[in-house]
């Protein structure tokens, strides 16, 4: 049997960074610094680690105070998130949702972070496909989003 080439990721828009690769006959993989393993190298796992060293690297969160795909229930379904970062006192600083370069962000998307964050309750909101990043800030007086050209750096107090 031939030996299986991967073209190379997509440069998405996001500082360069630096991960660990791994490649078998048939898979190539890349190490979540969170998880703390290999996983199978999808787009949209490409656009995870990325986030993940952008919230790391350019805003300054800690990486004991973000979680990677983990569960949460939305009307009594089980979900999976992307990315959460937390305040030092346990609660919600940031939910970030995830597509693959080749998906487009839609109303659909917002739709599905903003049904987490019934149940997450996060301040702060970001939707990416590696090619173009959405964040918002929640106003909780008035019960809406507030879209900001960037997240702030990230603040371990609840403000």
């Amino acid at each position: 049997m031939g030996k299986l080439y991967f073209r190379a990721m997509q440069k998405l828009n996001f500082p360069s960074y630096s991960f660990r690769l791994k490649s078998t006959e048939n898979s190539r993989s890349i190490f979540s610094i969170l998880r703390k393993k290999f996983l199978v190298l999808t787009p949209e796992e490409w656009v995870r680690q990325h986030c993940v060293h952008y919230l790391i690297k350019e805003k300054n969160y800690s990486q004991r105070l973000l979680a990677e795909e983990g569960k949460v229930m939305v009307n009594n379904l089980s979900q999976r998130f992307d990315i959460v970062g937390f305040y030092r006192d346990g609660s919600t600083q940031l939910i970030v949702e995830c597509k693959a370069p080749e998906v487009k962000i839609t109303q659909d998307t917002f739709d599905q972070i903003a049904r987490y964050n019934m149940t997450l309750d996060a301040t702060y909101l970001m939707v990416s496909n590696g090619l173009n990043h959405y964040f918002c800030q929640l106003d909780k007086v008035n019960k809406s989003y507030i879209f900001l050209k960037d997240l702030p750096l990230f603040s371990y107090t609840n403000e």
